[in-house]
């Protein structure tokens, strides 16, 4: 908790706008509602859902940007190595 002024400020939960590719429909998540893989490439590094609207599982693909966004948010995070 940081404090400004005297008044102690609290921050409420992180809230992510996503979107369903499948239904099209757009909702916010908790940090828990999503998931964040990154691997040694663009293409092996993402964040995953599921739709609350379809039940569609979604995989879309997690620039720098959004790595940063969605660690520094609480979003649980798997590190893929390669065993090659």
């Amino acid at each position: 908790m940081s404090v400004m002024s005297g008044i102690p400020a609290t921050v409420g939960p992180v809230l992510y706008t996503a979107a369903c590719p499948e239904c099209r429909a757009r909702f916010e998540l908790s940090a828990g509602a999503l998931r964040l893989a990154i691997g040694a490439s663009r293409r092996t590094t993402f964040y995953s859902f599921t739709c609350p609207e379809c039940d569609m599982a979604v995989r879309k693909p997690a620039g720098e940007r959004i790595v940063e966004l969605l660690t520094g948010g609480g979003v649980r995070t798997l590190r893929l190595y390669s065993t090659v």
